[in-house]
């Protein structure tokens, strides 16, 4: 499955932005969609995550601020970002995960800036 992300801008700090993600194909049978950053001179790390059966998860930097909602019938994923912090700044990357054989798809990133 391929993955295309959009969504990445330029806000201040306290704003909002929302980002989201399209399949090339059907989501249904992907066991885990979500969301990963990367800053400058860091690894890449996990945002949020929302599973086939519809549970969610998100890291505790963005828990409160940050939505994620998966949507089958449409193959896409996005993530309402509100409250945004300059820390929040990164690379965004659009995740598919299968369990059983391990797989990972990724999209290509969106930049995410937040100025102070």
């Amino acid at each position: 499955v391929q993955l295309q992300a959009s969504g990445g801008g330029l806000v201040q700090a306290g704003g909002s932005l929302r980002l989201s993600c399209a399949a090339s194909r059907s989501i249904f049978s992907i066991d885990a969609m979500g969301w990963y950053r990367q800053a400058p001179g860091k690894q890449r790390e996990w945002v949020a995550g929302s599973s086939s059966g519809g549970n969610t998860a998100y890291a505790d930097s963005v828990k409160g601020r940050f939505t994620i909602a998966r949507d089958n019938a449409m193959n896409t994923v996005s993530l309402q970002m509100n409250s945004l912090k300059p820390e929040d700044t990164a690379v965004y990357y659009c995740n598919g995960k299968l369990f059983n054989p391990l797989r990972d798809y990724w999209g290509q990133g969106t930049q995410v800036t937040v100025s102070s």
